[in-house]
């Protein structure tokens, strides 16, 4: 199970609010409509990433996992440094993938870099284990995000875009399936390309769906707002929509906040 992708991406949501950022929201009546400040993901990458010296945390998991009746739980923490819009930016996050004992972790990298002040590319590591354990092999990728900006998707009163999408490709979990799917009759093999859509809602939330290589996604993600506090990310979805992999549908759902120091 890739919690690990669910927690960073739900954590991506709060870091476009933040002040400094490098997608912190355009002004009302602007000619260039930047990202909004929720989620755009559920499991797959996303080009922009932490930069500019923000710290994040989070908490997710799913239920059940997969070919169990069991829930599955992960924590992170991480950085940001640099600045994409000049150079580069580059996300540091550690993941530890089990809760109860806290003896497995993992460390994943992402450097991004702004196109235009809608678009981005990204390229990534993930699950590069530092403890023995974990469920996944080290996986890399490419992918590239933008904010459409056509006149139906713009959110003209609060300066934002309301479409985003990312398309991307990879490997290992990109692309290769479980044991548990080839003996099922499922295959060796997904697409190794990966996509996510992002419309938001009445000005309230992004509704999301994503293909991760293996599997649809479909979900929601929300930043929370409080006077005094940084903002808080809630992701919500439901992952393996489809029987190309896995064995049902599974809740997933993560938590984050960050603060730029």
């Amino acid at each position: 199970m890739n919690l690990r992708k669910i927690l960073l991406t739900s954590v991506f949501a709060i870091l476009a609010a933040l002040p400094g950022s490098s997608l912190h929201a355009a002004e009302p009546g602007a000619s260039v409509y930047l990202p909004n400040m929720h989620g755009k993901s559920l499991t797959t990458p996303v080009a922009w990433g932490a930069s500019n010296n923000v710290v994040f945390v989070g908490i997710g998991g799913n239920y059940p996992s997969p070919y169990t009746s069991d829930a599955d739980g992960a924590a992170v923490a991480g950085f940001g440094v640099g600045d994409p819009v000049k150079n580069l930016g580059l996300q540091v996050a550690l993941v530890s993938l089990d809760l109860t004992e806290w003896k497995e972790y993992s460390m994943s990298l992402h450097l991004s870099r702004n196109l235009t002040k809608t678009t981005a590319v990204g390229v990534g590591a993930e699950s590069i284990m530092l403890t023995s354990g974990g469920d996944s092999d080290k996986s890399y990728y490419v992918v590239f995000s933008q904010g459409i900006q056509a006149n139906p998707f713009i959110d003209h009163q609060n300066g934002k875009s309301k479409l985003h999408y990312s398309i991307g490709a990879g490997t290992s979990r990109f692309g290769e399936k479980s044991p548990m799917d080839t003996d099922s009759g499922k295959g060796k093999y997904g697409t190794y390309v990966f996509t996510n859509v992002a419309y938001e809602v009445a000005n309230s939330f992004n509704i999301i769906a994503d293909w991760n290589g293996l599997n649809l996604n479909a979900g929601v993600s929300k930043t929370f707002r409080f006077k005094g506090l940084p903002p808080i990310a809630v992701t919500l979805g439901l992952a393996d929509l489809t029987k190309y992999s896995g064995d049902g549908v599974r809740i997933i759902g993560a938590i984050g906040t960050g603060f730029q120091i």
